[in-house]
């Protein structure tokens, strides 16, 4: 059962590499089409920004939203039945 499984896994990965492979060749032309017109390439500070600090800066106003505005108040984790409720007695002896 192990071959099958290792057949299909390659025959998987085999499949999707030719697939990306063929669909990365137009990107790797040298010729311009007709209409290309591409803009000014970016700098390293404008790549930076807009890739990393960008998303990092909307990470960090999310999050901080989700922070501040959670309305739970239980942050305390729930005591299992059968341990010391902080009383010096067991759940078990606070019931009889």
């Amino acid at each position: 059962m192990d071959k099958k499984n290792a057949l299909r896994a390659g025959a998987l990965a085999a499949g999707t590499t030719l697939m990306m492979l063929l669909m990365t060749s137009p990107a790797l032309a040298l010729t311009r089409d007709d209409g290309d017109d591409p803009g000014s390439g970016l700098s390293v500070a404008e790549t930076l920004g807009l890739y990393v600090l960008i998303p990092l800066a909307l990470f960090t106003i999310i999050a901080g939203l989700v922070m501040a505005l959670d309305k739970s108040k239980d942050r305390a984790p729930k005591a299992k039945s059968g341990t010391k409720t902080g009383t010096g007695t067991t759940a078990a002896d606070a019931k009889a």
